[in-house]
Parts: C-alpha cells; structure tokens; sequence
C-alpha cells in the first residue's frame, strides 16, 4: 500500500440472506483528506462502513490500516486502530452529561473505584474548546440541538485519538449556519492530519468539502476520483448509471377546485392563526427557516397535536381531527420527517408496514385475508419500484429510499386524497428523489391535494404550483410558481422574522 494511504479496503465482499451486499468492492483513503462515498441508496455504503467500524464482519477481502493487514471483528478493534463512526441516530444517552458521553467506559480513574470527575471534565471541555464549539462539559445531552450534539460525537471521537472519523449524513437535520460551522470542523480535523469518509447526498456539499471520492453503485465499486476534476452531472451519471436530464420532471395536469383548507388554526406557541388551502391536482409547497413552526402546523393538522383552536375542511366540509384516526378516516395522509421513529414499525416485515393505515380493507370477518394483503403489497412493492429480497424482509434492513417508498406506499393504500409530506427526499439520493418527485406528480394528476414541507429551495422551486412561506410560526406570504424564487421566498421567511423582532 502507498505510503500516502492509511486505508485500502480491496476486495471486500459480504452476504446476507438473500442479498449479496457487497462485491469485490475497494476504499483508499490518504491520509489528511475528506473523502466522500457516494452512490444511492442501497449502493452498499453503509455496509462498507458498518465492516469498516467492526459492526459487522467481512466475508471475503482484505483490509489493510496504516500499511497493516487487520481484521476488523468487533468495534473495539476498529476504535483501537483510530477509527470511529459518527452515524446519522446518534449514539448519545440524553440524560448523562456532555462530560460523561464523551469519555462513557473510559472514565479517567482515581485509584481502582473511584472516578476522578474533575479530570474527566477538564479533559472534555479541552476538546469542546479545541473544536470551538459553544457547548460545555457540564451540559446535558437532552439540553443540545442536533448540531451540538454532533460535535459532542466529534470530541467523543477525538478523545478516542481517531485518525480516521467517518460521518453518515452529518449536515441531514443541520441549517445553513450549522452546516457551515460543520465545515469549519471538517476542515479543521483535516489540518490537523485527521482523515475524514464522509457520506452524503447532498452533492454541492461534496464539491465543496472533499478532495477525492469513491462512487458505489448495486454493492460494487465504480470509479475512484478527483473532485477538482468532476462535475455534479458527471458524479450523478457515476452514482445512477444513466444520465439525468430533468432533477424536477414536471406533467401536464389540470387543477381543479378547493379540495383542503385550514382556518385560524392555533397549537401551541409555534403555531399562530395559520389559514392555507389546496386544491385538486395542485401540489402547495411550505417553505420557511427552521423553527418557522412549519412540521408543528401539519402536525396539528393530521391530529398527531393537539390544536387549541381552528377549523380543517375537506370538499368545503369541516373535519373534526382530534387524532390521526380522525384525519386517516377523513382522507388525510402524513408523511412525516422522522420515518423510522414515526413512519415506520422497523421489526415489522414491509408488507406488514405497507398495510398499517387500511387493515379494515383487508378483514374478513375476525381475521385478515393475508392473500389479498400480499398480492395487493407486491402491486405496491413493484409500482414504487422498491427493493427488497420480498415483502417479509424487515424494514430496518432496506436503504432509506426504500424505507421512505414504504411510508409512501402505506399512505397510497389507504386511499387518501389530501397527502402531506414532511422533508420527503432528506437522506434520500438523487435517483431515488426523482422517483418521489414522479409519484407526486402522478398523485397530483390524479387530482390529490399535496401539501409538501421542504428546506431545500431549489426542490420547492422545482416541484411547486404554489409556495406557503412562514415564519414566527405565521404565514408570512404566499407566491404562485411564477412569483417564486429564491429571494423572494428568503424575503418572506427572513424579512417576517425581522419584523417579528422589531415589534
């Protein structure tokens, strides 16, 4: 191996069940670099990591660390060789404090029994200052945003003398400011020899933050390159194996009359006198900052929270919702941002997921038909295109695109006419995205309401007829498709907070 690489990874192959997983697949990583693994969901990176970080075991293939042969059999073999893996569910306990996380199971001791705090604390808040960080060794986990407690994982890793961090989706749940300030990290590690693999969709990120990259596609290794040297077109014919010309396809529909209107409606502190409506056919993006109040407001809306005041109409008829059984029974599906806490049950099968919102359409008698159940999910298994080795495999196995076409999939039986979707495409690749941005435009021209949350503006732009913009937990404007860009949505979502703060 190179002097210059203090990973390769050749050869590496890993079976499941059903699955061959990986195939022949190679990693080189140099020392000092931010290097990007890219490809879609169910390309096998998390695999590739998970064997990497010692959670699971290769079947065939080599792995050199440091120009040293190793096998990687448990986590704790990969921690002692350096590496470490900040995934995207965080690996925190909420009520122990910053201090506690960082060094937990390695506590610096005083004697035998005794723990000796004071070190321990000082170490931390030696690593918090190292990174720059506005977080304290005395702060408890369940007191931090996301962000903060990201770099609470950076310091974990830090303290365990990591030479090679690898980051799953880090900037997912991070604001613009947030990502940036992620960036200085990265760039800050990288400086200081610190090698970093860093998985993402989010391309424009990938331009700007690593120096080389590896692109997988269906468990192989397709090409190994230099950013400097690619465009994002060409990144995205390596990840998909096609080229695509249209990120945002668009169809002729027609939009029909009101279909779904919400009046005054209150819940909570984040949620004020919000009114919007959807017609037939018409898919109305949310846009605004986050914390604008936009998730609390479908929320309340699907009955997942308790409003304290307005009125929800479906066909000019008012809706009574006090829960989601109200607003399933009324017509009213939700996508929600979290699919695995709140999407999807992960230890159930996917038809078994698939069929959780219209179980009453399956009954005969006492018991379920479970012939109709599994002809009518591989109809939907095989119209979302989602892959998976049958409908009985779980789904806490399958690639978050796939997880998130389940969640789809579910709401598409149960024959709802209003569809919410909370950040459908977040952590999600490109090529999967492009089929969600199909589906909704097939809902939409079968004259569905769709009412979309997304932070990505240029998605908003992409797939609205209508733009909602909010802001202080109000509606601060609304734009037709033809009104709306970029700064006149940031206008309405920054301006609003300003002039909420002049008051």
């Amino acid at each position: 191996m190179s002097a210059n690489f203090i990973l390769n990874m050749s050869d590496i192959t890993k079976r499941f069940p059903g699955v061959l997983a990986l195939d022949h697949v190679s990693l080189r990583v140099k020392k000092g670099e931010v290097h990007a693994l890219l490809g879609e969901n169910g390309a096998g990176k998390s695999t590739l990591m998970k064997i990497l970080a010692g959670a699971y075991v290769k079947d065939e293939g080599e792995i050199e660390v440091f120009s040293k042969k190793t096998e990687l059999g448990n986590p704790k073999a990969a921690e002692n060789l350096g590496i470490s893996i900040i995934y995207q569910e965080l690996n925190l306990i909420p009520t122990l404090t910053v201090a506690e996380n960082i060094f937990l199971g390695r506590y610096k001791m005083r004697g035998s029994i005794q723990v000796n705090w004071k070190e321990v604390y000082a170490a931390a808040e030696e690593l918090l200052q190292e990174l720059g960080v506005d977080v304290k060794a005395t702060d408890y986990i369940r007191d931090l945003g996301i962000a903060q407690q990201q770099m609470v994982e950076v310091a974990k890793a830090l303290s365990m003398k990591a030479k090679i961090i690898i980051m799953d989706e880090p900037s997912a749940p991070l604001t613009e400011r947030e990502t940036k300030n992620l960036f200085r990290i990265v760039k800050q590690l990288k400086e200081s020899g610190v090698s970093i693999i860093y998985i993402s969709h989010r391309l424009e990120e990938v331009l700007e933050i690593c120096d080389r990259a590896t692109v997988m596609r269906d468990g192989t290794t397709i090409k190994e390159i230099e950013i400097a040297n690619v465009t994002m077109d060409e990144i995205i014919r390596l990840m998909v194996g096609r080229e695509l010309k249209d990120k945002y396809p668009r169809i002729e529909k027609e939009i029909g009359k009101e279909l779904f209107r919400v009046e005054n409606l209150c819940a909570g502190s984040k949620v004020q006198n919000i009114n919007f409506s959807v017609r037939e056919g018409e898919v109305l993006c949310v846009g605004g900052l986050v914390g604008a109040g936009r998730t609390e407001t479908v929320r309340a809306v699907f009955g997942l929270d308790a409003k304290t005041s307005g009125k929800i109409f479906i066909d000019g008829k008012e809706c009574e919702i006090r829960n989601p059984k109200d607003a399933i029974r009324a017509g009213i599906g939700f996508v929600t941002e979290d699919r695995k806490g709140e999407g999807l049950i992960l230890k159930l099968g996917v038809g078994e997921n698939v069929t959780l919102a219209a179980l009453d359409s399956f009954r005969s008698g006492i018991h379920l038909n479970l012939g109709k159940e599994k002809n009518t999910v591989s109809e939907y298994v095989s119209r979302l295109n989602i892959k998976t080795p049958s409908i009985f495999q779980k789904v806490e196995n399958l690639s978050g695109g796939n997880q998130q076409k389940v969640v789809l999939a579910k709401w598409l039986l149960s024959k709802c006419r209003v569809l919410i979707l909370d950040e459908p495409t977040r952590g999600i690749d490109v090529g999967a995205k492009i089929e969600v941005y199909n589906l909704i435009n097939e809902l939409a021209k079968e004259g569905k309401a769709i009412l979309v949350i997304t932070s990505e503006i240029p998605e908003l732009l992409g797939i609205c007829d209508r733009v909602v913009v909010m802001a202080r937990g109000r509606v601060s404007g609304t734009l037709t498709r033809e009104e709306a860009n970029q700064e006149a949505i940031m206008t309405l979502a920054v301006g609003a907070e300003e002039r909420g703060n002049q008051k």
